[in-house]
């Protein structure tokens, strides 16, 4: 593709013009089993400002679970919303990036395949990560959102394909750069997602009662995870906030408020009280699939899996009610964005560091030439 960058072995461009000589531009691919997702930013005195930015629902874990392979259906719908990301990446001469792949290609069996084939079609480089690294990518991302008066957090992320729980002191620390960092205590990966939940629920086609199954089918998978670290404890003490991070804790918040069309600013760092998300859920139920499909914060790609990430949610909040939810409208892609940003600054710093240190070697052997 003409002007696009090479990457190399760690799925990071190679840097096309002299160091310093503009400021970095960096990319973040988060690609799921339900989303294709871009962002590409540019470091900030406090974060980073948004130059552009793609996301395309591409449902590559279509029939995952039933065949243990991507389809080639999924796997062309994902080649084409991540052939426009690589233009993207591209036209804005990123200088780092990293791509990510999930739960999809976590389990798919022939994911080395679609891989290879994603970097012969795009030149993009997709690094599958493990979950505990999804976890704390979010938990990095949605770091502004953390309330520091509350010691504790769960945080989560409904995915398509699992849903990554992370049990976070806010507190935990220092990151050795002298800044706050929040520590994961524990984490923990459902099995459900919005797509695989649904498909076994009659393709999406849930009823109230299948509904109230699942949140049930939720509620009991985390019953290992509250007895082994007694978070519901720390919930009754009033010490634990809740932070949800996915699309459909973002569309609540969109049918919640009411709103003509989905806003970011209107929704990102949201609260929500339990009993405006149960409203929300209940609206939702009573539309059929095409209502959903109309409603503007819904639309037709998240119609069918809609009730099925409402469930994973009433699962969580009904096996820790904190009472308030915070909505992240940010997570894994941000959380990439700020690692990449800090290795550069990193870099940037050990080279200052090495100049330095040769200047100083240089002036002490020219101080020690005969006169």
């Amino acid at each position: 593709m003409k002007g696009q960058n090479a990457w190399d072995d760690r799925g990071k461009p190679c840097r096309q013009r002299a160091p310093g000589a503009l400021a970095d531009t960096f990319a973040a691919i988060d690609l799921g089993t339900n989303n294709c997702r871009l962002l590409v930013a540019r470091p900030t005195r406090d974060g980073f400002r948004v130059v552009d930015a793609f996301s395309r629902i591409v449902r590559l874990g279509e029939g995952l679970s039933r065949s243990g392979t991507l389809s080639e259906a999924a796997m062309d719908r994902t080649l084409d919303a991540l052939k426009i990301c690589a233009e993207k990446i591209a036209r804005r001469d990123v200088s780092f990036s990293r791509c990510v792949a999930t739960e999809a290609c976590r389990r798919a069996g022939n994911h080395e395949a679609f891989i290879d084939k994603v970097r012969v079609e795009t030149g993009i480089r997709l690094e599958i990560i493990s979950c505990d690294e999804e976890a704390r990518l979010a938990v990095q991302g949605c770091k502004p959102l953390f309330d520091r008066n509350r010691r504790y957090a769960l945080l989560f992320d409904i995915g398509g394909g699992s849903t990554e729980i992370s049990w976070v002191d806010v507190t935990g620390g220092g990151d050795g750069t002298g800044r706050h960092a929040p520590k994961i205590l524990t984490w923990h990966s459902l099995p459900f997602g919005v797509v695989n939940l649904a498909e076994r629920y009659c393709d999406g086609a849930v009823n109230r009662s299948d509904h109230n199954a699942m949140a049930a089918e939720v509620a009991e998978a985390l019953v290992a995870f509250e007895a082994r670290d007694e978070i519901a404890h720390r919930v009754r003490e009033g010490e634990v906030q809740m932070v949800g991070t996915s699309g459909t804790v973002t569309t609540l918040a969109g049918v919640h408020k009411e709103l003509p069309r989905y806003q970011r600013a209107l929704i990102d760092g949201a609260y929500m009280d339990f009993n405006c998300l149960e409203s929300a859920i209940d609206r939702i139920a009573e539309m059929n699939v095409s209502e959903r499909a109309a409603h503007p914060c819904i639309g037709p790609e998240r119609a069918d899996l809609m009730l099925a990430g409402c469930a994973i949610l009433q699962g969580i909040c009904r096996t820790w009610p904190v009472g308030r939810l915070r909505v992240a409208d940010r997570g894994l892609r941000e959380g990439i964005l700020l690692g990449l940003m800090d290795e550069a600054q990193t870099r940037r710093g050990s080279r200052k560091s090495r100049r330095r240190s040769g200047d100083g070697e240089r002036a002490s052997a020219q101080s020690k030439v005969p006169s």
